[in-house]
C-alpha cells in the first residue's frame, strides 16, 4: 500500500481538458472559472443546487438531480447543457443522463450513492447477458445512468463518487440480494461518450461499464475499492467499439480492466463484438485478478485490442484470456507492449474451462476461437509462475507470440514457471525459457511478435477543446 500511496498523487494530478458553459441564473457575489477539457462545450448550465439539492450527505437528492437533468434537457438541440455539483456530500440514488450534456464535479463535491434500495429502480438485465451478473432476472439500475444518447460529457476536478458499498458487498456474500447490484457509471447503446477526471470508490459492483456504445474515452479516471471487494471492476467495455482508456490508476477487488461482450447463448444471438480497443498507462493493483482480461463473458467476440505502457503492482495476472465450451465468439489481434509487473501469480494467464455459464441452455458446441494473441518488451519481477496457458482439447489456442520478456521468479516460485496444454504459438527472447508449445525462435528474433503502429480511429478522431465554466461563490 505504501506503493499506492506514492502513485496515488501522481495519477489524481492528471487533468482533462475543459468544458465552457455560460452563467449561472444567480447573480454571483464572486467569480471563479474552471477550466477543462472536453469533447464538447455547453451554452447553458446550472447548480443542482438550483433544483433544491442539498450537500449534507444526509438528505436525499435524488428528486433534484433528476429535475436537473430533465429541465437542462431543453437545450440538447441548442447548444447542449452542463450541471454543476458544488463542494459538498450529495446523497442521491440512481439518476439518468440525457443527450448533449456534461455532468461536472467540482474537487471538493461527492455524490455519494444511497444505501435505500428504493432509490433504485429496477431494470431489464443486458439482452447479450440474458440474466444479471448476480442472480436471475433484473438488475438495480446504476449511479449514472444513461442509454440511447448522444455527446455526454462526465467529468470534474477530480471530484469523487462514492458508492458505499459496504452493504451491498454484505448483501452479495450472505445471498441477500433479490437484483443484481448497482455500478456507479453505466452508459447504454450512446455514442460519443467522455467519462474523465473523476475518482470512483467503493462501487457495489462495477465501476464503470460502457455497454452497445461506440467513441468512448476513459480518462484520468482513479478508481479505488478494497481488495476482497466482490465484483468491482474497474473499467469494463461491453460489445463497444472505438474505446479509449488511458491514464487511469486502478485498485480493484476485480479486473482492472475486463473486455466482455455477452454471456453464452444470449451473447452469440446478440452477435455484438468489443472492437477496436485502446488502453494506455494503466497503473493497477488486484492481488486476486488481472490487470486485463478478455472474458468470461466474450461471446459476442474480441478484436483489435492494443494495450502498452501498463504498470502492474501486486496483481494476480498481467493478461488473462477467459473463456469455456459453450461460449462460442472469439478472442483475437490482441497486442501487448511495455508492460511492467511486480509480484505477480502469472504473468500471463489463458482458460478454456472458466466454467460459469448463465444457464444450462447454452450450446455444448458453441467453441471459442483464440488466436493472434501478441506480448512484447516486458518485464516482471517476483514472479510466482511465468505462464499458466491452458487451451481446449481439439480446439487448441493459436498464433500466441511472446517477445522480448523478461520475467524475474520469486524466492518460492513454482518449480516448473510454464504450464501449458493445447496451444500453439512461438516465443523469442524470453526468460525463463518457454513451454515447448512455444518454440524458442532465438534471441536475433525478438520483433517476431508485432505490435501495429497504425492508429485505430479512437486514436485520432477525437479532437478536445478548452471550455470554461464560471463559478458564482
Amino acid at each position: 500500500m505504501d506503493v499506492l500511496l506514492l502513485l496515488l498523487p501522481l495519477l489524481v494530478s492528471l487533468s482533462l481538458p475543459s468544458l465552457n458553459v455560460v452563467e449561472s441564473r444567480q447573480t454571483p457575489a464572486v467569480e471563479h472559472y474552471v477550466e477543462y477539457y472536453a469533447v464538447s462545450c455547453r451554452a447553458y448550465s446550472a447548480s443542482v443546487t438550483e433544483f433544491g439539492a442539498v450537500g449534507d450527505g444526509q438528505t436525499s437528492n435524488t428528486r433534484a438531480f433528476q429535475t436537473a437533468v430533465d429541465h437542462l434537457s431543453q437545450y440538447s438541440s441548442n447548444g447542449g447543457s452542463q450541471l454543476y455539483v458544488p463542494p459538498g456530500r450529495w446523497l442521491t440514488g440512481s439518476f439518468n443522463l440525457t443527450s448533449h450534456f456534461t455532468l461536472f464535479l467540482h474537487k471538493d463535491a461527492v455524490i455519494l450513492a444511497s444505501q435505500d434500495e428504493s432509490e433504485w429502480p429496477v431494470i431489464e438485465p443486458l439482452p447479450s447477458y440474458g440474466r444479471g451478473r448476480d442472480t436471475q432476472g433484473g438488475r438495480y439500475s446504476s449511479l449514472i445512468f444513461g442509454t440511447n444518447l448522444t455527446d455526454v460529457v462526465i467529468t470534474g476536478d477530480n471530484g469523487t463518487l462514492d458508492g458505499q458499498g459496504e452493504v451491498w458487498w454484505q448483501k452479495f456474500h450472505k445471498g441477500e440480494l433479490s437484483y443484481t447490484r448497482p455500478y456507479l457509471i453505466e452508459i447504454m447503446h450512446s455514442d460519443d461518450i467522455q467519462i474523465s477526471n473523476l475518482t470512483l470508490v467503493n462501487s457495489p459492483s462495477w465501476n464503470v461499464h460502457p455497454v452497445y456504445s461506440s467513441n468512448i474515452v476513459v480518462r484520468g479516471i482513479t478508481i479505488l475499492a478494497p481488495v476482497n471487494s466482490p465484483n468491482t471492476d474497474g473499467i469494463n467495455p461491453d460489445s463497444c467499439t472505438n474505446t479509449r482508456i488511458e491514464d487511469c490508476y486502478i485498485v480493484s477487488g476485480d479486473d482492472c480492466v475486463a473486455v466482455k461482450s455477452g454471456w453464452d447463448e444470449y451473447g452469440i444471438a446478440y452477435g455484438k463484438p468489443t472492437k477496436q480497443l485502446v488502453i494506455k498507462r494503466l497503473t493497477c493493483i488486484s492481488p486476486t485478478s488481472a490487470v486485463i482480461a478478455l472474458g468470461s463473458e466474450m461471446s459476442g467476440g474480441i478484436e483489435d485490442v492494443k494495450a502498452e505502457d501498463i504498470l502492474a503492482i501486486n496483481s494476480e495476472s498481467g493478461v488473462r484470456i477467459k473463456t469455456a465450451v459453450g461460449r462460442g465468439g472469439y478472442v483475437r489481434d490482441i497486442y501487448v507492449r511495455r508492460m511492467t509487473m511486480k509480484t505477480m501469480k502469472w504473468a500471463f494467464w489463458m482458460t478454456g474451462d472458466y466454467g460459469s455459464h448463465a444457464d444450462n441452455n447454452y450450446d455444448p458446441n458453441a467453441i471459442p476461437v483464440i488466436q493472434n494473441i501478441n506480448y512484447r518488451d516486458m518485464v516482471a519481477e517476483n514472479v510466482t509462475m511465468a505462464a499458466k496457458l491452458e487451451g481446449i482439447s481439439n480446439a487448441p489456442f493459436t498464433g500466441i507470440c511472446i517477445s522480448n520478456v523478461t520475467i524475474g521468479l520469486a524466492k518460492k516460485a513454482k518449480k516448473v514457471p510454464w504450464n501449458c496444454t493445447d496451444i500453439a504459438g512461438i516465443s523469442s527472447g524470453v526468460t525463463p525459457v518457454p513451454c515447448g508449445l512455444l518454440p524458442d525462435q532465438g534471441v536475433e528474433d525478438t520483433a517476431a511478435c508485432t505490435f501495429p503502429e497504425g492508429s485505430l480511429p479512437i486514436e485520432d478522431d477525437v479532437e478536445v477543446q478548452t471550455c470554461t465554466y464560471r463559478i458564482n461563490l
